[in-house]
């Protein structure tokens, strides 16, 4: 198997490995994480070793270095693996499927909204406006499945606590024209109960620290986490890098996009407000 040449640290296929054993596979992982380098190959299987920082590797210059090159062209890198999966659909118009597994904290989420950054990216050359509305859709969409179904976990501060199975539906020239989100296994217990250290899903703290008086009045809610018992069941309401307001006024501008209406919005936060008086309830 030909592999692009001036890879700099460790073997980026595994197959390449002169030992083929656990151990020498981890040292070769941990050779190329300390490079920076959090890619490796399995054959066609991507490995990916969460780097718990930014990279600046998914910008644009990266995305047209990937674009239209075979895998083994250029270091390991999931661009190469979206654009692989892109292609074969295209050239043998089938469905192709990505399947993204691992612990907590492994990084499934953020692999995820990489690949749809990198699909939107290539696609609707020509620009069209009902193509950029619909890519808007699905990448902003996961702001709005974030809120209401992440939360931070002793592993992991923005931590999946459900399943997706998501569908991307292209045109006969390979441009996003839909998708559908099926979503399952969500953790409802963390709704009433969570571990020393750990929180409710996001969005109850969104609401609480973004949601204008406006909004917090008729809903009689305080804008203090403290005051309800779904909230403070972890003993832990804020965490270090994550900015709650901010996270509210991105879920919005995704509500928006998505074209939740605003009845449908009111009746929303109508529904996560009784959610929290209810944890109040005192018999």
């Amino acid at each position: 198997m030909a592999l692009y040449a001036g890879d700099e640290a460790g073997k980026g296929d595994a197959i390449l490995l002169k030992d083929i054993s656990e151990a020498s596979f981890l040292q070769n992982l941990r050779v190329r994480f300390e490079s920076s380098l959090i890619y490796t190959y399995i054959g066609e299987v991507v490995v990916s070793v969460n780097p718990y920082r930014q990279l600046d590797i998914y910008g644009a210059e990266k995305v047209k270095e990937y674009k239209g090159r075979q895998m083994y062209e250029r270091h390991p890198h999931i661009f190469a693996l979206a654009d692989a999966a892109y292609r074969a659909m295209r050239r043998k118009s089938q469905d192709t499927c990505i399947v993204i597994s691992g612990e907590s904290g492994a990084g499934k989420t953020e692999n995820s909204k990489i690949i749809m950054r990198y699909i939107a990216a290539v696609t609707n050359v020509s620009g069209q406006r009902e193509i950029e509305r619909v890519k808007s859709m699905l990448i902003q969409s996961n702001s709005i499945l974030e809120a209401f179904g992440n939360a931070k976990t002793n592993r992991n501060d923005n931590s999946s606590r459900f399943g997706k199975y998501m569908d991307i539906q292209f045109d006969f020239k390979g441009d996003p024209v839909g998708g559908h989100i099926n979503n399952y296994l969500l953790e409802k217990s963390r709704v009433i109960n969570q571990q020393q250290g750990e929180r409710n899903f996001h969005v109850f703290y969104q609401l609480l620290a973004g949601a204008p008086e406006s909004l917090l009045m008729p809903l009689r809610l305080k804008r203090d986490p403290m005051a309800y018992h779904f909230t403070i069941g972890g003993e832990t309401t804020t965490v270090r890098g994550i900015d709650d307001k901010k996270d509210w006024a991105e879920m919005g501008a995704a509500l928006r996009a998505t074209e939740f209406g605003l009845d449908v919005q009111e009746g929303m936060w109508a529904v996560v407000a009784a959610i929290l008086h209810l944890g109040n309830i005192e018999f």
